[in-house]
């Protein structure tokens, strides 16, 4: 699949006009870019995806690679020819209709505001085995205190912190992959393990040990570690240069999931039979770079791990903060939440979503098998949802700017409109293909249920007559 290079002429209406302030800035929005592609999910959850599927876990993250490669082309047309904070949700309202922008939206914000509790959970769990002294809690409280005043300050301040995570996220994953390349070679002194090797693709009960269904599982598995690749169009509405930015992240999509996923992936399963214990005990990068004579291995990777949850919840709450200072612009949020402050920063969103973060938490705490179990389920399947919802909404965007101003139409999607419904059919099996997984079944009918009062919601609102002006019905 060839990547469309594109030019982007740039015009003052370019820049963002609905009270936010253009502060990122290119090297903020193209690591936002690179390092929205590298979760926590890849270091702490690649393990259990091995074992489920053994070397042909390689074709599971090969599929939803292309399947996030083909959404994200789908993302990055209509964010390059309408910029905004909204991004897939004001598309969907505008395309589908203002029931399937509030869905969307709001769905989106509880994902994330779920995912905050979860990494601020984590992080604290590091931390407190670095400084017992301070209880787990009171990490959590001071990592999401300090990230709620990075947010407050100003976009440039997110940016800023996200910029150096991010770029710890990359130095890592690059010299993980040049480190096992060179122990594969022989090239590090007595480093390289007496059982690395191509062999392992094949060894040990072959390429597919579990058989071909076990890629699905696989899917499973590792789908959910992509979320966040969305972020840099929502991003892209507070630049200076808004087509520019999406263009780039869009055109480099591809390489950067075959250079982190596919490539560090890679790495574990030739250094390591897929059978080692060691990889779901110590997770699969310690144990390959314990496999390699690196060093403490699973102090280096705790401070990668730490970075990788601390950048997740950055974004998590400027994702959601924007999401819902996006309803409130379109009238589907209180009016409280489309306010900016003479920063441009919209503080009550974020001190909203911040705030059911710390309940979450709390409940995280409190009943960890309950009522928290309930919130990831009813959250697990939001990804699936959202990447639906941008495939139906650009089949009719695409039209949309087609009359308005086709030379808003600086990206577009590959074979249209082939690739998009290519795209809607796998995304609806993998969600039917969860049904059939006791694992998954559970989280896809809590998300499904949990979509369903949402759009019951929103369509109730649209029958009860509520209404916008025509200023904030756009994008």
């Amino acid at each position: 699949m060839s990547v469309q290079r594109t030019t982007v002429k740039q015009t003052p209406s370019d820049a963002p006009t609905d009270g936010l302030r253009a502060g990122l800035k290119n090297r903020h929005l193209s690591m936002i870019a690179i390092g929205g592609v590298i979760g926590a999910g890849l270091f702490v959850g690649s393990g259990s995806g091995i074992a489920a599927a053994g070397p042909g876990i390689l074709i599971s993250y090969a599929l939803v690679g292309a399947l996030v490669v083909l959404v994200m082309r789908m993302l990055g047309e209509m964010a390059a020819a309408h910029p905004t904070s909204g991004s897939f949700s004001a598309y969907a309202d505008r395309a589908l209709g203002r029931w399937a922008g509030f869905s969307i939206g709001w769905l989106y914000w509880f994902f994330w505001v779920v995912v905050m509790a979860v990494e601020a959970t984590a992080g604290a769990v590091i931390l407190e085995g670095w400084i017992p002294a301070v209880p787990q809690w009171a990490w959590a409280l001071i990592v999401m205190v300090v990230l709620t005043a990075t947010n407050l300050a100003s976009v440039g301040s997110y940016g800023e912190f996200e910029f150096w995570f991010a770029g710890i996220k990359v130095v890592a994953i690059a010299s993980f992959i040049v480190i096992g390349a060179l122990a594969l070679l022989g090239v590090l002194p007595g480093s390289r393990p007496e059982t690395a090797g191509l062999a392992n693709l094949t060894a040990h009960g072959g390429f597919l040990p579990h058989g071909p269904g076990a890629i699905l599982t696989g899917v499973l598995l590792v789908v959910f570690s992509f979320m966040g690749s969305e972020i840099v169009t929502l991003a892209a509405g507070e630049s200076q240069h808004p087509q520019r930015a999406v263009s780039k992240a869009t055109n480099s999509v591809i390489w950067r999931i075959a250079v982190f996923y596919l490539g560090s992936v890679f790495v574990v399963v030739t250094l390591l039979p897929w059978n080692d214990t060691s990889i779901l005990e110590r997770g699969s990068y310690v144990a390959a770079l314990d496999a390699i004579g690196i060093p403490h291995a699973g102090q280096i990777m705790d401070v990668i791990v730490l970075t990788a949850v601390l950048s997740c919840l950055n974004s998590g709450l400027y994702t959601a903060s924007r999401m819902a200072f996006s309803l409130g612009r379109r009238g589907d949020a209180p009016a409280s939440f489309a306010r900016t402050s003479a920063r441009g920063v919209p503080r009550a969103a974020i001190l909203a979503s911040v705030a059911f973060g710390f309940l979450a938490v709390f409940f995280n705490y409190e009943w960890p098998d309950t009522v928290f179990a309930f919130l990831l389920n009813a959250s697990g399947a939001v990804a699936l949802f959202v990447w639906l919802v941008i495939c139906f909404t650009q089949l009719r965007m695409r039209r949309i700017i087609l009359q308005e101003n086709p030379d808003r139409l600086v990206v577009r999607m590959w074979l249209f409109p082939y690739l998009t419904w290519v795209t809607i059919a796998v995304i609806t099996f993998v969600l039917l293909y969860m049904l059939t997984e006791p694992s998954a079944r559970e989280q896809l009918i809590f998300s499904a249920l949990v979509a369903a009062l949402v759009i019951a919601i929103a369509l109730v609102r649209d029958l009860l007559g509520g209404h916008r002006s025509d200023k904030t019905a756009k994008p």
